[in-house]
């Protein structure tokens, strides 16, 4: 280190310091002086052994003072004026050497300190350049905290957050608008390379000039980085990273997808991200609208929003649209007529509230939201920019919520019912069309198709049949509709009438209540609920009598999602509205993958399509029916008629409607209400939809039981006879769901003992007498579809009796053949406030 110091010092002095008549310019003293005697004691701290040893120290200090007759004479290079050789020069006691001064090591300190600064700084920068994100991420960048929801579509339905809400590309905007940028924010963008220097400088001399901040020096592309990758932090290595990323910026991007993302990302306050969302918040336009002052008024807000708002100071926003307009003509961007013109229109405002922020179809948007937390990572939802994609038709959303609106204005007020909810579901994809919780979010945010659980009155029964189905019964085994009183338990039918003989299918048709209640009996309390919950319902089951009545309760969703089950032939697939959800890099973290589970055998489902069929043709859900397809379904209506219900299908959508009130009070309605506004949703939706047939009536001989009955064995069971029912019917025969007459039958029959199978009297050519031995109206309903030719009856062949068992209800063998379809009748009409509307 002291050599280092020595030729320090003798650069510093020169290589001829010494005179030129060779006297040294210092006292020449003895080695051993110089070594006893160190000139300080910063020498002495340096080399604290020369003392003690100095013989042995070969130091470079100590070969640079040694004696010289000890030396060759070539280390004298140079001699005195008589030719001799001088001795070495060394330092006098009063010029110590340079290496003890402490300017010396001061300097040496710069010289090291510069050196490992730019050497620390040249490794930090490459370390930030390593670190750097993806310019093209920009591309794709959405805002912290967003959330935008998509229909099936494409069409935004709502946008949370600080999001564009609407987009400009660069070649469909107005010129003004980037003509306004450039000459406000970086006139020389389109040259330099992501910073510009000479803007730098001209920013500099302008602070300094008007001894404050009056302009910037920061190109858009250093704007842009900062929007999408950085924050506002003002420190040197946000600077840095500003700085680097603009540059590699400009080498991965256009000029104008930077000049594009800038004018839709700016913030320009009052909510608006983008001069697009900024001409409708601020002027109800869209860009191409917008005329040159009111252009320059947005761009004016780049800087500072917040204080140049012109819904906060006025005269602000003037002055710096006055600005733009300056500085647009000193780029020669518009003559000074146009200026002048500009400067002197006045501020013609119309606020708005940004697009999307309020949701077209709030209660599916709302249910989307509390669906996503359960989908996907809080902390994603946390850090926002997510884009989900829904289910939802907007088209078909749009015509369910009128229908909702129109049957509260139109049958509300005569039938008493206040509120009306309304969803449609694809059953092979589970995929939610369209759901309406309600007439008005703004007054009630509460959603009736998953929040409301309520009863489902004759809904239910149907889950009832179809396990009774599924456990290997025919649909026309037969029942006695008389009175019954099970462990203190008496269901009652509509008006306590009783009906007599009646088959599964007929009492389906009819929603005769006892009936419903003996197949209960004779399935099952678990094997109804395992199938229930197979198909979809998801709420809470008792298992009690009053089951089979739906004593229940349910929501919307899960009762249509199950019916959907029966549409797509015995398979399951829950009802869902998100398809997927994408991060704000454009990544699919989730997506939507349900799979269908076969709840029903095909073949089951299929007679329970059938059968509810019956139901929209010639039972209580007749209002349902479309004129070009067939329709399945089932009507409900709870006690006091609380809940008026409908659910129907056809192959491709099925679709759930409720009625009645919030605070559960009766109705004055009845579920026909409830089939016509099905029918009004349902009548428009499939205009162009391409019609399909349900599965034909599958074999029901051989066929096999797919689920086990557990007949259940109450402690005690009191049954009426067939004879029973003659004396009520003479008062009133209507059923539950239909005020329908039927004739009884005379002979008696108990439902503990049952006869012999009658024999079916259909084949007879001639008209059947109006006796009690023979058949009802119900024993000759129609099958086919209404718009089938007549020669085509869906009904099965004949199939030969069997003799059942005993202690068994035989299952009589189907008719010879159905009557024939009569031909389409006038649509039938909802009652707007029946006397006695019939209940379930």
């Amino acid at each position: 280190m002291t050599g280092f110091f020595d030729k320090l010092q003798s650069f510093v002095r020169g290589k001829d310091a010494e005179p030129s008549n060779g006297i040294p310019p210092y006292p020449t003293k003895s080695s051993s002086d110089i070594v006893s005697n160190p000139p300080s004691s910063l020498g002495a701290s340096l080399f604290p052994t020369q003392a003690s040893n100095p013989s042995t120290d070969s130091s470079p200090l100590r070969d640079s003072i040694a004696e010289p007759e000890s030396l060759p004479p070539e280390a004298f290079p140079r001699t005195s004026g008589n030719g001799t050789p001088p001795p070495p020069s060394t330092p006098s006691a009063s010029s110590p050497p340079l290496y003890s001064r402490w300017s010396a090591w001061v300097l040496m300190s710069l010289l090291l300190g510069t050196g490992g600064l730019a050497g620390a700084s040249f490794y930090a920068i490459r370390e930030i350049q390593a670190s750097l994100p993806e310019p093209k991420e920009a591309l794709s960048f959405v805002r912290d905290g967003t959330l935008t929801i998509k229909g099936s579509d494409g069409s935004i339905l709502q946008q949370l957050g600080p999001a564009t809400r609407s987009t400009l590309k660069v070649d469909a905007m107005p010129p003004e608008v980037a003509e306004a940028f450039l000459a406000s924010e970086d006139r020389d963008f389109y040259e330099h390379g992501g910073v510009d220097y000479k803007a730098i400088v001209r920013a500099i001399l302008a602070n300094l000039s008007a001894g404050e901040v009056v302009e910037g020096a920061s190109t858009i592309t250093q704007q842009l980085t900062r929007i999408v990758f950085l924050d506002q932090d003002q420190t040197l290595e946000r600077k840095i990273r500003e700085a680097l990323l603009a540059h590699k910026m400009e080498q991965s991007l256009t000029k104008d997808q930077i000049l594009e993302r800038y004018i839709n990302l700016v913030y320009l306050g009052g909510g608006a991200y983008g001069v697009s969302d900024a001409a409708w918040v601020y002027f109800s336009k869209s860009p191409n609208e917008l005329t040159l002052p009111e252009i320059a008024m947005i761009v004016g807000l780049a800087p500072a929003p917040s204080e140049y708002s012109p819904l906060v100071n006025k005269d602000a926003a003037l002055q710096r649209r006055n600005i733009v307009l300056a500085r647009m003509e000193e780029a020669g961007f518009i003559t000074a007529q146009e200026r002048e013109e500009a400067q002197n229109s006045p501020l013609a405002l119309e606020p708005q509230t940004p697009r999307n922020l309020d949701s077209r179809f709030p209660y599916f948007t709302q249910y989307v939201q509390q669906q996503l937390s359960k989908l996907v990572d809080p902390e994603e939802i946390e850090v926002g920019g997510l884009t989900i994609e829904t289910t939802l038709n907007p088209k078909w959303q749009e015509h369910a919520q009128e229908t909702v609106n129109e049957a509260i204005a139109r049958y509300g007020r005569g039938q008493r019912f206040s509120q009306a909810s309304m969803v449609a579901i694809d059953p092979r994809s589970g995929e939610i069309k369209a759901m309406v919780g309600g007439n008005d979010f703004s007054e009630s945010q509460f959603n009736r198709v998953v929040q409301a659980q309520r009863q489902p009155g004759s809904t239910f029964k149907t889950f009832v049949y179809t396990t009774a189905i599924a456990a290997g019964f025919s649909p026309y085994k037969t029942y006695v509709d008389a009175k019954l009183m099970v462990d203190g338990y008496e269901p009652k039918n509509y008006g306590e009438n009783f009906s007599g003989t009646q088959t599964m299918r007929e009492a389906l048709i009819r929603s005769v209540n006892i009936i419903a209640v003996k197949v209960l009996l004779d399935v099952g309390f678990d094997p109804v609920i395992q199938m229930a919950q197979k198909m979809g319902i998801q709420s809470k089951m008792i298992p009690a009598y009053s089951l089979a009545l739906g004593s229940v309760e349910v929501n919307l969703l899960e009762l249509t999602g199950a019916y959907g089950t029966l549409a797509n032939r015995g398979k399951h697939v829950e009802p869902h509205g998100i398809r997927r959800v994408i991060n704000r890099k454009g990544e699919v973290i989730y997506e939507a993958k349900y799979t269908a589970e076969q709840a029903v055998d095909q073949a089951s489902a299929d007679i329970m399509t059938w059968m509810l069929r019956g139901v929209v043709m010639n039972g209580t859900g007749a209002n349902a029916g479309l004129r070009d397809r067939p329709v399945a379904g089932k009507t409900g209506t709870s006690e006091l008629r609380r809940d008026l219900w409908f659910i129907g299908y056809i192959p491709q959508m099925v679709t759930g409607v409720w009625l009645g009130n919030d605070n559960n009070t009766p109705t004055r309605g009845a579920s026909s209400t409830a089939a016509r506004v099905w029918r009004n949703f349902m009548g428009d939706v499939v205009e162009g939809m391409e019609v399909e047939q349900f599965p034909e009536l599958p074999r029901l001989r051989g066929r096999e039981a797919t689920v086990k009955a557990e007949r259940i064995r109450p402690r005690r069971l009191v049954q009426g006879k067939a004879a029973d029912t003659n004396e009520r019917n003479e008062r009133s025969s209507r059923s539950d769901d239909e005020p329908r007459r039927t004739r009884t039958r005379s002979r008696r029959q108990s439902e503990e003992a049952p006869s012999e199978p009658r024999r079916s009297r259909e084949s007879r050519t001639s008209r059947p007498s109006a006796s009690p031995s023979s058949p009802s109206r119900f024993e000759r309903l129609q099958e086919a579809p209404r718009t089938e030719p007549r020669s085509r009856p869906e009904a099965p062949p004949p199939e030969p009796p069997a003799p059942p068992p005993r202690r068994q209800d035989p299952a009589p063998p189907p008719p010879a053949a159905e009557a024939p379809a009569p031909p389409p009748q006038p649509e039938p009409q909802a009652p707007a406030e029946p006397d006695s509307p019939p209940a379930e």
